[in-house]
């Protein structure tokens, strides 16, 4: 009888394991969904843009500001949702974030006043910041040591939605737009969080035919897709009792590294200069192209493929690479790639092979290294609403920064190549970083700890002594 009750406990334990992993995958699905919806609509701006300029009656150099508008409220939805994401359900936090998305996205077409147009966009920035912290430590609390795949899913479906969002909207138009946008701006549509140049700007005419409404279309199925992904959240958070909240539960028993804000200080530095590398390679490469090395508006549309084909690519293959490579070998790896790729960007791009290769090579190297710190540093610290906002407002920061300082100083500067020497000056950065994050990382614990442990030991060992002299006698 006892046999049979063991088993049949043994099988209910079984059954429990099954159904755990079995939420952990549906939670993992549900997040890549949503992070494909983040990319579209982060994407989506670009090629609409002089939609949206003409919907307001404005030129499109006038409305740049939407941007940092976005930005702005990326910034703040990053550093609210780290600290809701501590103190509420995850994903209920997600659901209600997706839901503020899709109202944004819904109301954007028909929004012809500037003013409002910022302040939706601004929402609409809040509520993906918030996505973006969130769905990065809802994964992290899902999987635990086993989230680098995991992760690299997650940041792949970002790329997959920033990629798939130019053909959305382009068949949303109706193929219209390209009659009417210069091939810079088509290329500009390729390119993942990518922010159009004042000139770019400024040289773009809103278009002003009958098929201008046309582009409500992209912003409504795109926020209906991500409606419906809200309602899986929903269904997560009525189930009660999420694998988040078990894992969270554990992962508390993991202790933080002994310099744990200095690591995410510099984790918050490290991705400041990454993704501000990454972003402003992407939208100026074109640029580049056609003024320094002097190559015709396909050969310069074809670089600036490579770069972001590369790129996503190699993200894809993450996932697997994951799967038998620690995330430090692979930061390492993408590190040294990328100093090798951007010193040969910045010294000898006047070779048209070394300028073809080391774009793809500095695209494809740069693709791995947000996610894989990620999984670093989870790691060696446990890292939770707080220190996840803190390292994706870095994130931010640089994609919002650097670009900017580029674009300013080639404008100051028209005889030097100022996005390679960026290029290579971040790369130096991020390869004299990454020791230091390692050598914090691993530093002892406290003596305070290992004092505990001296005393509980002696303490057993004077029981032991106690017991054996009671046998003795």
């Amino acid at each position: 009888m006892f046999e049979a009750a063991g088993a049949a406990g043994g099988g209910w334990r079984c059954c429990r394991c099954v159904d755990g992993n079995a939420l952990r995958w549906c939670i993992t699905g549900a997040l890549c969904a949503s992070f494909l919806g983040l990319g579209m609509s982060i994407a989506v701006l670009g090629p609409t843009f002089p939609n949206l300029a003409a919907n307001v009656r404005k030129n499109v150099s006038d409305i740049y500001y939407i941007f940092v508008g976005r930005s702005l409220g990326y910034l703040g939805g990053s550093v609210v949702g780290g600290v809701l994401f501590d103190c509420m359900n995850a994903s209920l936090l997600l659901a209600l974030s997706m839901l503020a998305t899709t109202a944004g996205l819904y109301g954007i077409p028909w929004c012809k006043e500037a003013l409002l147009l910022t302040v939706l966009m601004s929402v609409i920035g809040g509520s993906m910041g918030i996505l973006d912290t969130g769905g990065n430590v809802l994964a992290l609390n899902t999987w635990g040591s086993e989230v680098g795949p995991h992760i690299q899913a997650l940041h792949f479906s970002f790329a997959a939605g920033a990629f798939l969002a130019p053909i959305l909207a382009k068949m949303a138009l109706g193929g219209h737009e390209s009659e009417e946008l210069p091939e810079a701006e088509k290329t500009n549509q390729s390119v993942l969080k990518s922010v159009p140049t004042a000139s770019a700007a400024s040289a773009t005419p809103a278009p002003k035919d009958h098929h201008d409404e046309d582009f409500l279309w992209s912003y409504i199925i795109i926020g209906t897709y991500i409606l419906l992904i809200s309602i899986f959240f929903f269904v997560f958070y009525a189930k009660g009792s999420s694998a988040q909240d078990k894992a969270k539960a554990s992962g508390h028993k993991g202790k933080l590294a002994k310099h744990h804000w200095a690591l995410i200080g510099l984790l918050f530095v490290f991705f400041l200069f990454y993704v501000g590398a990454e972003v402003t390679y992407g939208s100026y490469v074109f640029t580049y192209a056609m003024v320094f090395a002097e190559m015709t508006e396909s050969e310069a549309a074809a670089l600036n493929s490579v770069f972001w084909g590369a790129f996503a690519t190699c993200r894809g293959l993450a996932i697997f690479g994951a799967a038998f490579l620690y995330p430090g070998t692979m930061i390492l790896m993408s590190l040294l790639s990328s100093a090798a790729s951007s010193s040969a960007l910045a010294f000898f791009a006047h070779y048209r092979v070394s300028l073809w290769v080391g774009t793809a090579v500095y695209g494809a190297s740069m693709a791995t290294i947000f996610p894989s710190g990620i999984s670093w540093i989870e790691q060696y610290t446990v890292v939770e609403g707080k220190s996840a906002a803190l390292f994706v407002v870095g994130a931010a920061l640089g994609e919002m920064c650097i670009p900017a300082v580029v674009g300013y100083l080639q404008g100051r500067f028209h005889h030097i190549p100022v996005v390679m020497y960026t290029a290579f000056a971040t790369s130096v950065i991020t390869v004299l970083l990454f020791p230091v994050m390692y050598k914090l990382a691993n530093a002892p614990q406290d003596d305070d700890s290992k004092e505990e442990r001296s005393v509980i030991g002696d303490a057993e060992l004077s029981y032991l002594m106690k017991e054996e002299r009671f046998y003795c006698i």
